[in-house]
């Protein structure tokens, strides 16, 4: 567990990551699982917007892009609630390349990001 964060703390202290441009995009393309029917579901929404998706409600907060690339690893900022249930299942930001370094802790539905898109 020490070995990871620390390998987490120098990827995030160091100069490629820091120096890394973005371009913010005006929304993002989420990829939803029910993994009791095994049904998948692709969501295409708007930053600042909320969809459902089942019983999760989805906003999309911010979704950013390396600068010139849409097509390269993305990542998005979420906050997932359910209906009937207090409180946020998931709040953060969710990597496209990597969707189990931040991931929605959920018994019934998994999301993740696929890429940002630009209108």
């Amino acid at each position: 567990m020490i070995r990871y964060l620390a390998f987490v703390c120098a990827l995030v202290c160091s100069d490629a990551f820091a120096q890394e441009r973005t371009q913010a995009a005006s929304g993002a393309v989420l990829r939803g699982l029910n993994k009791f029917s095994g049904d998948v579901v692709d969501i295409e929404l708007l930053v600042g917007r909320t969809v459902k998706f089942e019983r999760l409600n989805i906003t999309l907060t911010d979704c950013r892009y390396p600068a010139g690339n849409p097509a390269g690893n993305s990542y998005a900022g979420l906050e997932i609630t359910e209906t009937g249930r207090e409180g946020v299942v998931f709040s953060g930001w969710m990597i496209a390349s990597s969707p189990a370094l931040s991931a929605v802790d959920h018994a019934r539905y998994d999301v993740w990001v696929m890429r940002c898109i630009t209108l």
